[in-house]
């Protein structure tokens, strides 16, 4: 896929290391100051900064934010005289509080050596001002054994796999399991649609991407305001697939508000259900699920088929909500000393053992091959629809939606026509007016 112009558009818990620290306080030379993003991180990111700060004398303090405060967390320390020169935005919101911060990235080598399908967020000029740099994707998992069990049986729909490349055959696969879960020894073609509250980001975020995407390629979106308000135009394809997963499930869709991504992970991990939708990152509760019958090589992504534009040649949907950017008001030489960094981490032999081995990331950049990927099977599949050129991966375009309470009121109505307490052309007309209000929310608080 063609990398795309548009503009993407608490007190810290601090876990330092104290000669770094104390040598990024005095030092009056070039340093690289890193506010982490990850607290699970926290000690790897120290151990790298105190590898990288051996062996070229270069120091690099690392501050880690405490779960859930980053934002704040950033606030105060670029309001310091030292402030941080490395840092993390996310997407949408990310670009549109922190533009005037961020250092165009255009030349660093990391931007240049970007896989075709890892897109960095750009500014009004076409320079990029945030880079990539762990990916993930996610799509629809299914258990290949239990696929293949179904392309056996007499009168199946489609035979292989290979077969399967649209919605059309997605559904008469779907139905044809859920006609004949008997025989093939399960409770449902797909697992529980999860719309708990609090869970129902696979759906509001992660089934909303596709409509999102190709609603932005229509209307020629460069940045965050075009989308003032929200047409929906892709609504019906949307809810195809949400009545396919709803209607083939282990449970009544009365039932899925009842349901956390928990039980349908459970669901699938024990062989009660051949497909699921969710991402790479899925692979640990499944492989550690008591009972999980799933074996490493036969779990598979499938692209979520809708009914959208040219579906056959397009795959999973592979990005990031978190990007890298340099602050542009920190001096001339931390700017420099920062690239340095970066380059040294993702681009050397060295820091790819430690970006692959220890920080655990599918890393977007070319000198990274299929097998340069944390040990998963999923995660390998992620990097191959990265390097892979001859298939679209769509971009995460869900981070168009305006903010958390859109997505809440969204989930919330979801579970109501799961439950038939609201019609369909209610829940549109409820996500348009909560999309243009909430929008214009998030434009002010941007202006």
């Amino acid at each position: 896929m063609q990398p795309t112009t548009r503009a993407l558009a608490a007190v810290a818990a601090v876990g330092l290391s104290a000669s770094v620290l104390t040598a990024c306080g005095q030092n009056n030379g070039p340093s690289v100051y890193y506010l982490n993003f990850k607290p699970e991180q926290s000690q790897q990111f120290e151990q790298i900064a105190e590898e990288y700060t051996a062996e070229t004398g270069v120091p690099v303090k690392v501050v880690t934010a405490a779960s859930g405060s980053y934002m704040q967390t950033l606030k105060a320390e670029m309001a310091k005289t030292n402030a941080p020169t490395l840092f993390q935005i996310n997407g949408q919101e990310g670009y549109g509080i922190w533009k005037d911060y961020l250092a165009d990235m255009s030349d660093y080598e990391i931007a240049q050596a970007l896989q075709e399908d890892a897109q960095p967020i750009t500014n009004a000029e076409g320079g990029i001002v945030g880079v990539p740099f762990a990916m993930e994707g996610f799509g629809i998992l299914y258990n290949e054994e239990i696929l293949d069990a179904y392309f056996a049986l007499p009168g199946a729909k489609v035979g292989s796999m290979e077969e399967l490349n649209s919605f059309e055959d997605l559904k008469a696969v779907a139905e044809g399991m859920q006609a004949r879960k008997d025989e093939l020894g399960i409770e449902g073609a797909f697992a529980a649609t999860s719309l708990a509250a609090g869970e129902e980001w696979r759906w509001t975020n992660h089934l909303m991407n596709g409509p999102i995407h190709y609603e932005i390629e229509d209307r020629g979106v460069q940045d965050f305001s075009d989308l003032a308000d929200f047409e929906f135009t892709y609504g019906d394809n949307y809810r195809d697939l949400l009545d396919l997963y709803l209607q083939n499930s282990t449970v009544k869709p009365s039932l899925a508000s009842a349901r956390a991504v928990s039980d349908s992970m459970a669901e699938f991990a024990t062989g009660k259900a051949a497909m699921v939708q969710n991402g790479n990152w899925a692979w640990d509760q499944i492989s550690e699920e008591g009972g999980n019958v799933v074996k490493e090589d036969k779990i598979k992504f499938m692209p979520m088929y809708m009914g959208l534009p040219n579906e056959e040649n397009v795959g999973i949907n592979v990005g990031t909500e978190n990007f890298l950017s340099v602050n542009k008001k920190a001096s001339e030489e931390d700017q420099k000393a920062t690239r340095d960094f970066l380059n040294w981490l993702f681009l050397s032999e060295r820091g790819k053992e430690l970006v692959v081995n220890d920080l655990g990331f599918i890393a977007p950049f070319q000198n990274y091959g299929v097998d340069d990927v944390p040990n998963d099977p999923l995660a390998r599949q992620v990097q191959e629809a990265l390097s892979d050129d001859t298939t679209e991966a769509l971009p995460w375009d869900f981070q168009y939606t305006p903010n958390q309470q859109f997505r809440d009121l969204f989930g919330q109505n979801l579970a109501q026509y799961a439950n038939g307490n609201m019609p369909w052309e209610d829940l549109v007309s409820k996500l348009k007016e909560d999309w243009n209000y909430e929008m214009a929310n998030q434009i002010a608080l941007m202006d």
